[in-house]
């Protein structure tokens, strides 16, 4: 299904989302933004769809990042507003109820990137180029780069590409720790299904709540953190899947979990 410039299909409980605006480079408008919108708002309360993976048509570029065209006409309060959009985009992303993965088949740049960074997980092509350049065109880091960069590869590094606009190749983004994994194209299909089994066929309440933690915690003092784990620990004690974990490791089967 086509709509505003993204792509959507659910297969085997895997909702595929699909930047597809090729003629310039998958760039987000406001039309697409709000296309997104929607949609996460319907993956949350879609029972069928497990998982969702964000990537961009073709095999060079995930997206160039916000459309220029439109910045160069926009007003100041239209662009606040644009970026306030991307703002809620990325929020949604990163709460998604589901395990949310960035394919990136080619090049993310700023905003386009931004919406990646708020991923549990990416992975790259080799070939695919990753950065900031926004004050190479007098523009800021709006759709919560700022927040997301230094929390995933610190901030000295993130102060070197924000402040730069340097673009890094797949293999430095790795060491860096802004991506997961590089994956060869003709294998990123195969690659991102079966990391999305070896992750569901875990307890997903498990799952979520472990990001959950994971994530609130960065923004915690080192003891509320801690804490925060604690109480999510008694919180999945009350699921069925952690009865079913703790029966089978007791009694040296494998769990069959029912994401209950």
């Amino acid at each position: 299904m086509e709509q505003d410039g993204v792509l959507y299909d659910i297969q085997n409980g895997i909702g595929w989302i699909t930047l597809h605006r090729p003629q310039v480079h998958n760039a987000l408008s406001p039309q697409v933004l709000q296309r997104l919108s929607t949609l996460f708002d319907e993956i949350q309360t879609d029972s069928t769809v497990k998982a969702v993976v964000l990537t961009g048509t073709g095999d060079q570029v995930f997206s160039a990042g916000a459309d220029i065209r439109y910045l160069q006409q926009a007003s100041p309060l239209e662009v606040q507003a644009f970026a306030r959009l991307a703002v809620t985009v990325t929020h949604k992303i990163e709460h998604p109820g589901k395990v949310m993965v960035a394919t990136l088949n080619g090049s993310a740049l700023g905003g386009g990137l931004e919406l990646a960074e708020a991923c549990m997980l990416r992975l790259a092509v080799p070939h695919a180029q990753l950065g900031h350049p926004e004050v190479r065109i007098g523009a800021v880091v709006g759709f919560g780069g700022t927040t997301r960069l230094p929390r995933l590869i610190g901030k000295g590094r993130a102060t070197e590409l924000l402040l730069t606009g340097k673009l890094i190749g797949a293999d430095e983004a790795l060491q860096m720790g802004l991506i997961n994994r590089v994956v060869a194209k003709d294998q990123l299909t195969s690659t991102i299904e079966n990391l999305l089994q070896e992750i569901l066929a875990q307890a997903l309440v498990a799952v979520q709540l472990s990001w959950d933690a994971l994530h609130r915690g960065l923004n915690l003092s080192v003891e509320e953190s801690a804490l925060l784990g604690a109480d999510y620990f008694g919180l999945v004690a009350t699921t069925d899947d952690f009865r079913i974990g703790t029966s089978a490791f007791v009694e040296k089967t494998a769990p069959s979990f029912t994401g209950t």
